[in-house]
């Protein structure tokens, strides 16, 4: 997941440690806790694997970041080409992992970049990984509503209502993504034809005939 994170980040600019952690914390900070413990072990593995750099450039001109005193400011992280693939091989992938709830958010984030029938792959799938869940719900508390406090049941309908508003969320998603598969693209510089409205007639009145051009009878 950080991984992702970080590459589709560092796709878009180079960052420096602090841009690049604060961005982090914008992206995953809204489906999980975020551990800055993990981002420099994360970052150390990645050079390694030589899908990003180091560059010991100004960070002032690194994405309108703010300048930073120190030298450890000064550290930008950039993509490098088999980072590139590494993003697109990632942001490729559908499979169940992409549906679970540290996961999909991540991939979401980055859905602009991501091919039409993936995304909607993973939106189906991690709406069945909901109906899954809440289908448990439903039974633990059928099962259990009788020795459940009030305040228990309540929290356990609050997690239901949650789940619901996300299945209906995903819903209208899915339903949006289909909908515009089906449009089909307007060329580049063609312009769509008028619509002509037909003409309206006072009630009791008949159109005109119309006229082929050979002349009346």
């Amino acid at each position: 997941m950080l991984e992702l994170a970080v590459l589709g980040l560092l796709q878009e600019a180079p960052l420096h440690g602090y841009e690049l952690r604060q961005r982090l914390k914008a992206i995953l900070g809204t489906f999980r806790a975020f551990s800055y413990g993990s981002l420099y072990p994360t970052l150390r593995r990645m050079q390694a694997a030589g899908w990003i750099v180091q560059d010991e450039g100004d960070a002032e001109v690194v994405a309108g970041a703010p300048p930073l005193t120190g030298r450890r400011g000064k550290v930008v992280y950039k993509l490098t080409a088999d980072g590139k693939e590494r993003f697109a091989e990632l942001l490729s992938e559908a499979g169940p992992s992409a549906w679970e709830d540290e996961t999909f958010g991540v991939h979401f984030a980055f859905f602009g970049q991501t091919d039409p029938e993936v995304r909607v792959r993973i939106l189906e799938g991690r709406r069945s990984r909901l109906e899954e869940r809440r289908a448990g719900v439903r039974a633990s508390l059928t099962r259990t509503r009788s020795r459940l406090d009030r305040y228990t049941l309540q929290l356990q309908e609050h997690g239901l209502e949650s789940v619901d508003r996300e299945v209906r969320w995903l819903d209208e998603l899915i339903e949006s993504e289909r909908r515009t598969a089906r449009t089909p693209p307007v060329p580049p510089g063609a312009v769509p034809s008028p619509v002509v409205p037909s003409p309206v007639l006072p009630e009791g009145d008949t159109p005109p005939p119309t006229t082929t051009g050979r002349g009346a009878p």
